[in-house]
């Protein structure tokens, strides 16, 4: 969800496709990484749900032909446009989120069982599907189809994603002026087979080569440290 204050600002996804956000827009699920568009006088202020929260928040998502009315032509005034209006009056962006969680909290529904053990299964080395089908008495199956319908990823895309957020975060505790990246190390920590699979997870999720997002993550730090 992206709260927008001031000027329009822009989602841009990786084939250069541009979303205007006028006040707020919410989609997702989200796959891969998008940059933004912010103009002058223009501010945001962007809410990830994690684990099931969208699924406790929404309920499950209807698709647009089964609808009274297309969700583009909604998008003017929605359900959000009063929240949007009481949050332009709060100055503190601590004071915008505590105000967005005291607005959803008596929206949010209980959490499922079977969503509260997949979303605090912590173990990489053991398939949560299979541990938690013998757990909860339940077959893998069904418990692949709730795993989708509340997190709204597969089991094995949030593995993936994990996976690769643990590399990014390898990467990110580098003193570049110290040392150089090692690869293999970060191959090895991570459960990669190999560094085809590493390239291929960093084009999916923030389309950049590990060359290429090293040589950002550099120019971030440098940028930063001056």
């Amino acid at each position: 969800m992206v709260f927008n204050f001031g000027a329009s600002a822009f989602l841009i996804s990786k084939q250069n496709t541009k979303i205007k956000v006028g006040k707020c827009i919410v989609l997702g699920p989200i796959k891969s990484a998008f940059g933004y568009g912010i103009p002058p006088n223009s501010s945001i202020l962007v809410l990830n749900f994690k684990d099931d929260s969208f699924y406790r928040f929404f309920g499950k998502a209807f698709l647009s032909n089964h609808l009274p009315i297309h969700p583009d032509e909604a998008m003017e005034e929605n359900c959000f446009t009063s929240l949007w209006a009481q949050l332009n009056s709060i100055d503190g962006v601590q004071e915008k989120v505590a105000h967005i969680l005291n607005f959803c909290r008596p929206y949010l529904n209980l959490q499922n069982v079977t969503s509260n053990l997949l979303a605090n299964f912590k173990s990489d080395t053991i398939n949560p599907i299979k541990f938690i089908a013998e757990k909860a008495r339940q077959s893998e199956r069904n418990i692949q189809l709730i795993h989708k319908k509340h997190f709204g990823f597969s089991a094995k895309e949030i593995i993936r994603y994990h996976r690769f957020f643990k590399a990014i975060e390898l990467i990110q505790q580098i003193d570049f002026s110290k040392e150089k990246v090692n690869w293999f190390e970060i191959i090895n920590k991570c459960g990669y087979y190999d560094q085809s699979q590493l390239i291929h997870d960093f084009k999916h999720f923030i389309n950049l080569s590990p060359r290429n997002y090293l040589k950002f993550e550099q120019d971030i730090c440098q940028a930063t440290s001056k």
